[in-house]
Parts: C-alpha cells; sequence; structure tokens
C-alpha cells in the first residue's frame, strides 16, 4: 500500500496553504516519528549545512534536533508554490541547555511526489539570540491565529 498525503500536486492556492499548515503542525508536536511520515521513504534533505536521506535518517536527525532546541515552537508561512514545489518562510524560537534563547528564521524549499509526500525539503536557517522576555511564539498555533502570516522581526 502507498502512503499518501493529500492534497496532491498540482496545487492550488487553498492546496499549498494546507500543506504549509500541516507541516507547521506536525513540526509543533516534536514527534520524530509522525513527521517523518509526511517525506518518501527516500527523501533527501539539506537542513543548515547537514544532508540527510530517508526516514530512519529524518527521525534521528529530529531526534537530536529537539532534544538540542528546548521548548520549540514554529509558525511557518507560505512564500509560493508552482505544480509540485511549494516555498515557505518560517521562524521557530526555543533556549538551549544553558538556557540561552534563540528565534531562528529561515527558508525551505520542498518538492512532492504525485502522492503528496515531500521528496525533497532544502532548509536555510539563521539563528538569533534573544532574552526570553522576548519569545513570541508559545506552543503550537492557536486556532484564532490560523491562516495569518507572522511578523518578521
Amino acid at each position: 500500500m502507498t502512503d499518501t498525503r493529500p492534497p496532491f500536486p498540482p496545487f492550488d492556492t487553498e492546496g499549498a496553504l494546507k500543506k504549509v499548515q500541516a507541516a507547521e503542525d506536525a513540526w509543533n508536536t516534536r514527534d520524530p516519528e509522525k513527521v517523518s511520515l509526511a517525506y518518501t521513504p527516500d527523501s533527501e534533505w539539506r537542513n543548515r549545512d547537514v544532508h540527510v536521506t530517508g526516514r530512519a535518517a529524518i527521525v534521528e536527525f529530529l531526534t537530536g534536533k529537539w532534544e538540542r532546541e528546548q521548548d520549540y515552537a514554529l509558525r511557518k508561512g507560505l512564500w509560493g508554490f508552482r505544480e509540485n514545489r511549494i516555498a515557505v518562510r518560517f521562524q521557530y524560537e526555543w533556549h538551549d541547555a544553558e538556557g540561552q534563547n534563540w528565534r531562528s528564521y529561515g527558508n525551505e524549499l520542498w518538492e512532492f511526489d504525485e502522492n503528496g509526500l515531500m521528496c525533497r525539503r532544502e532548509a536555510s536557517i539563521n539563528d538569533v539570540q534573544i532574552a526570553a522576555s522576548d519569545r513570541r511564539i508559545f506552543g503550537p498555533r492557536p486556532e484564532s491565529e490560523r491562516g495569518l502570516d507572522f511578523p518578521l522581526w
């Protein structure tokens, strides 16, 4: 049986927005196994300077990420889409083991197969130290903020 993850390409605005929100929701669970199911078994990633291939490697990567990036909370926004590709911008906040808070900004390029699974993900990310009092993102997006963009700075 083939895994599927609607909506399927080619994307329209509604479908692209649903994909972005679904990704945000999944990543905010911080459950590597659950997140990995949105990707093809042989999905290829570039995350910063790390290259990852396959679901098992995605689970391993995300497990380490969320051990380091504590209290991780993410917001994604649709930047553009075409056929089977989506571009997003995002920011997330977290703190390290020493208690330093961070805001991470970035862009992702996604490519999907015909079953709606992501077969390629490229992420460029920059981190900025912030004070705990400057955090803006706390947990998953509330229902009242779905469909809204987020402030960049």
